[in-house]
């Protein structure tokens, strides 16, 4: 048998892809888990706490976006949630990404993370007043509510396991 055939490029390649695809099956579990409240007008999406990944390597941004793509096929909306949901969520992530870059402080890069991934919570509530003539507004404040208090309860477990975890590699 050739020696070189495990080369460090394929175990590389090997680990890339199961760190990505671990996380994305625990996006899904976890909102399934949770699928009570992961949906609607009012939703506590805890598993947007894997969002923060994607600040301390690009592997994730794939990873949380197909956790989210995987994750809508169980949306009540998901021929809208799934194309909208997972495009609003890769968006978002390289958005956070590119404004958090020189940011040092983790606490403040993941205050900042969770401000704008409130703030995009417009797409979903633009789909449940499309689909359920639901207020816009209020509905955006609603969801943008819930995605702040997920991602605040999130962000303090990504803290402490980044302190037994390195993100980075």
């Amino acid at each position: 048998m050739n020696k070189t055939f495990y080369n460090v490029s394929t175990r590389t390649s090997v680990s890339e892809i199961t760190k990505t695809a671990l996380v994305a099956a625990l996006y899904v579990a976890v909102t399934t888990v949770l699928a009570v409240v992961s949906f609607g007008a009012i939703q506590f999406r805890l598993a947007e706490m894997f969002n923060y990944l994607a600040l301390y390597h690009r592997r994730y941004i794939v990873a949380v976006t197909l956790g989210v793509i995987i994750a809508n096929f169980m949306s009540p909306t998901w021929p809208i949630d799934v194309p909208v949901g997972g495009l609003a969520t890769f968006l978002v992530i390289l958005l956070c990404r590119a404004v958090t870059k020189k940011i040092k402080n983790d606490i403040t890069k993941m205050a900042v993370t969770a401000l704008i991934f409130a703030f995009s919570m417009f797409t979903v509530a633009g789909q449940l007043s499309i689909l359920y003539h639901l207020p816009f507004f209020y509905t955006w404040y609603t969801v943008a509510l819930g995605e702040l208090l997920s991602m605040a309860v999130g962000g303090v477990i990504m803290n402490i396991l980044k302190k037994k975890i390195d993100f980075t590699k």
